[in-house]
């Protein structure tokens, strides 16, 4: 008797009868039941967010910057989260919110406190403080609500902080433009100043260049009023000597003049008599009967008589004025020189003052000299620093950013939202579905090869009976449940892809490697069956417990535990989700050969086992004749 022989018996055993031909049809759709409704239930459960029921409580009371602009962030951020229908959003206050999580009307809450703009605002003033919002959850309403919902306010917050952060970004970049445009003035103003600086400079030159010669001239006028001082400082009695004589020569004249005077007053007493008595004659001659002709002559000849005693007393009126003319003059010298001698110790002691004066006037503008000359000094100094100044703030100028609106709009977005993640997939899943078929497609592979011994005999007792190979009555016990794994494969790979709508990339690749992790699958728990009866059943239900936890299905198997990387590398599943994702996704198929190999390495050693078992069970013993435990 073949092995083929062998398992049409088995397969015609268990199809004999309408209910074994439900039961093999049961079997056979196993597989399809598991991983075909549970990847249709979870094929996108992000697209049905917007039926999860979440509170949001907006107390945002808006503020108005120092500028003058007003920001409403709460009202931004509530009506983005409501357009968005990333949830099915209501609107509430705080405490309907909070009963509401708590008794699982809501499955989160979202709340907008009332100074959340000005919190944001708040930097502008430098009291910063962060803006708050908080997220209620309530685990026993669903973990992973409270998951997604964690990553919906981080989505949120990024998005606050950016819009913020590009609106500071702006206003800094516009105050980059203000303080070029002012620096630009200071520049100017630098320049002015450096202009005017060289000027004073310029004065403060020449003013150390004019003083030198005025201190030597201060010098020289201060040697002159010393030789002056020295030689006036006998004038107070010099003078007074001088008015003394000046007196007694105006007394002497005083005495001339008055003396003379008097003399010239007789003198005229007597030419006025002179003329009476001409007059007197004239009148007695007239009397006498001379002739008018004969008075004039005789009054003529008296007048040359008496010309010289005219004469005289011209000369004596004469002199007489001449002499109080002197006499007038030398009063007034002696008036002037007794007030030059008053006068003179007042001048001697100005001199004096004045030739102190000049000596300290001397050593002032040597001083001033000096100072001038430092201040010339200084005022390079300061030329020079200035020079720097204007010469730093036109090349700082040009340093200074000065973007246009559109630059500065694109910068302050930058600035704000500083990374772009650029997402280069080498391969995509599509949807959180397909991202777990490989998983549950090779769970459901080992759940159907496990309940198909449940109605298949492992081995052949016909066969152990007649004496048949330990091999060829392995194989026959074996190509039954590979045949119904064939079924299975095939309904649930169909299923999957055309009514679940998961497309491998590879699909008759990826079909191949299902129907060869089903045989691998198949064969041991096959073995496990041969081998240890019923305990190989509780077997099998473990090692499916121990590659659910380590096959790496969902997160990456390298997030387990240490201690069950040996499950990962010594149980199958592990090697046949590598290999469907890799045939799925389209990625490198140069692992999916490896995986391939390990699994006709599992399948190869299953066989043996079940060969060995089959060699020992041509022996019957009493617990084969009566087994402990019968499943």
């Amino acid at each position: 008797m073949t092995a083929l022989r062998m398992a049409f018996n088995e397969l015609r055993r268990i199809t004999s009868g309408r209910l074994p031909r439900l039961a093999v049809l049961a079997l056979a759709l196993v597989p399809l039941l598991y991983a075909s409704l549970y990847l249709y239930a979870n094929k996108d459960p992000y697209a049905n967010l917007d039926q999860v029921p979440a509170a949001l409580v907006v107390e945002d009371k808006g503020a108005t910057a120092s500028d003058g602009t007003t920001l409403d962030a709460g009202k931004e951020v509530a009506d983005e989260l409501l357009n968005g229908k990333r949830f099915k959003w209501e609107r509430v206050d705080a405490e309907k919110a909070e009963k509401g999580v708590r008794d699982g009307t809501y499955t989160f809450a979202l709340t907008l406190p009332e100074d959340f703009s000005r919190s944001l605002l708040s930097s502008a003033d430098f009291t910063p403080r962060q803006g708050v919002i908080t997220l209620t959850t309530n685990d026993a309403n669903n973990y992973l609500g409270s998951t997604i919902a964690n990553q919906v306010v981080a989505e949120v917050r990024r998005s606050v902080s950016v819009k913020v952060g590009a609106e500071a970004a702006d206003k800094l970049l516009l105050g980059f433009s203000t303080i070029r445009q002012k620096t630009a003035e200071a520049a100017d103003g630098a320049t002015r100043l450096a202009t005017a600086q060289q000027q004073a400079l310029d004065g403060s030159r020449k003013l150390a260049d004019g003083l030198t010669p005025l201190s030597d001239g201060a010098a020289q006028l201060s040697s002159g009023l010393q030789q002056l001082s020295t030689s006036t400082k006998d004038l107070p009695v010099k003078s007074q000597q001088l008015a003394d004589g000046a007196k007694q020569v105006a007394d002497g004249n005083e005495t001339a003049a008055t003396t003379a005077e008097q003399y010239a007053a007789k003198a005229q007493s007597l030419v006025d008599g002179l003329a009476k008595v001409d007059g007197d004659i004239a009148a007695k001659l007239r009397a006498l009967g001379f002739t008018e002709e004969q008075v004039q002559q005789v009054t003529g000849a008296l007048g040359e008589a008496r010309k010289p005693v005219d004469d005289a007393n011209a000369k004596v009126q004469g002199a007489a004025g001449d002499l109080r003319k002197l006499a007038n003059g030398a009063r007034q010298v002696s008036d002037g020189a007794a007030t030059l001698a008053a006068s003179t110790p007042a001048l001697t002691d100005a001199i004096t003052k004045l030739n102190a004066g000049a000596g300290q006037l001397s050593t002032g503008l040597v001083t001033a000299k000096d100072g001038a000359t430092q201040l010339a000094e200084g005022e390079q100094q300061l030329l020079d620093g200035t020079n720097q100044l204007k010469d730093g703030l036109t090349s700082g100028v040009n340093e200074i950013p000065n973007p246009d609106d559109p630059t500065r709009e694109s910068t302050a977005n930058t600035i704000g939202d500083p990374v772009n993640v650029q997402g280069v997939s080498q391969t995509s899943a599509g949807s959180y579905g397909a991202g777990l078929a490989p998983f549950f497609l090779g769970l459901a592979t080992w759940i159907g090869a496990f309940v198909l011994f449940l109605l298949l005999k492992p081995l052949s007792r016909r066969g152990l009976a007649a004496g048949q190979s330990a091999l060829r009555v392995a194989l026959g016990g074996w190509l039954p449940g590979v045949a119904l794994g064939v079924a299975q494969v095939v309904v649930m790979y169909s299923v999957v892809t055309l009514v679940v709508d998961i497309r491998p990339v590879h699909p008759v690749t990826t079909l191949a490697f299902l129907l060869l992790t089903s045989a691998t699958f198949v064969a041991v728990l096959h073995a496990l069956n041969a081998l240890l009866g019923a305990v190989g059943k509780f077997v099998g239900l473990v090692l499916l417990i121990l590659q659910l936890v380590s096959a790496g299905g969902t997160f990456p198997w390298q997030t387990i535990p240490m201690a069950l990387y040996p499950l990962h590398y010594g149980l199958p599943m592990g090697y046949a989700v590598d290999g469907l994702r890799h045939l799925m996704y389209g990625g490198e198929l140069g692992g999916v050969g490896r995986d391939a190999l390990i699994l006709l390495c599992y399948l190869v050693g299953a066989l043996a086992l079940s060969t060995f078992a089959a060699y020992k069970q041509r022996v019957w013993t009493p617990s084969r004749l009566k087994p402990e435990l019968v499943l």
